[in-house]
């Protein structure tokens, strides 16, 4: 009895692996042809990418405070509290602001996505669709997908700045350091391949929170019950396929000793 729930367990998983893949490869090949939805992408970016801008910045901010807070005690033991601005700088351009960034972007949007796609389809809007020779990876997910891919990166920017915004006011208050020493050693610090790999990392996970909220949203069964299951499970395979991405693409990375 067990061996058979295994296998339908597998079956069912390799299954929802084949219908992603699927979806994100009919994406991306509708991606390169019209008819585009200008209108309605420019309307997911002011959504996602402006709606998430004000929690994308806090956290940032006090993600660089708190890391200057535990790095400054660990480098006073060792009398280097100099280094602080590049241990600050290196943490929040290669890793810290990439990811945070996007598992902020991905809790908001992705569940949005996964709401927002579930609804039309429980309530017939996307049968209704196609019936109107409307392609739904057309209209519904090709926006986001751009809109997500397009203001990620942005958001990124944005947020590894605030969180150096945020180390330099803790060192400025706390550890006394100078803005000419924090900000020198910081921009010292900083190489074209750790900013390269820092904004090279955005545009998979936008492509991941975009295609896994849309990919849930268009498989929602069970009615309006189901629509919240769909936006919980965005949310957790979002957010586990972004930690999991950072690794392999940082492995992937240090294996070509690209850094």
């Amino acid at each position: 009895m067990l061996a058979v729930l295994f296998e339908n367990f597998l079956k069912r998983k390799v299954l929802a692996v084949q219908e992603f893949t699927h979806l994100l490869a009919g994406s991306f090949e509708r991606a390169f042809s019209p008819p585009h939805y200008v209108i309605d992408t420019l309307v997911q970016m002011d959504i996602i990418g402006f709606g998430s801008l004000p929690i994308v910045l806090l956290t940032g901010f006090f993600t660089g405070a708190v890391l200057a807070l535990q790095t400054y005690r660990t480098l006073s033991t060792f009398g280097e509290v100099g280094l602080l601005g590049e241990v600050v700088a290196l943490s929040i351009v290669r890793e810290l602001g990439p990811v945070l960034t996007a598992l902020m972007v991905a809790g908001r949007n992705s569940s949005g996505i996964a709401s927002e796609i579930g609804s039309m389809l429980v309530s017939e809007q996307v049968d209704a669709m196609r019936a109107l020779g409307t392609d739904p990876l057309r209209k519904l997910v090709l926006p986001r997908l751009f809109a997500t891919l397009l203001t990620l990166p942005l958001l990124t920017i944005l947020s590894d700045f605030f969180g150096m915004m945020g180390g330099y006011l803790v060192s400025s208050s706390t550890v006394r350091l100078s803005g000419e020493e924090y900000w020198v050693r910081a921009y010292q610090a900083l190489t074209i391949q750790d900013v390269t790999q820092g904004m090279l990392k955005p545009f998979f996970f936008g492509v991941t929170i975009a295609a896994v909220g849309c990919y849930f949203g268009l498989h929602t069964t069970g009615g309006t019950a189901g629509v919240g299951r769909s936006t919980t499970q965005s949310v957790v395979a979002a957010s586990v396929a972004i930690l999991v991405l950072d690794f392999f693409i940082t492995k992937f990375l240090i294996a070509i000793r690209f850094f």
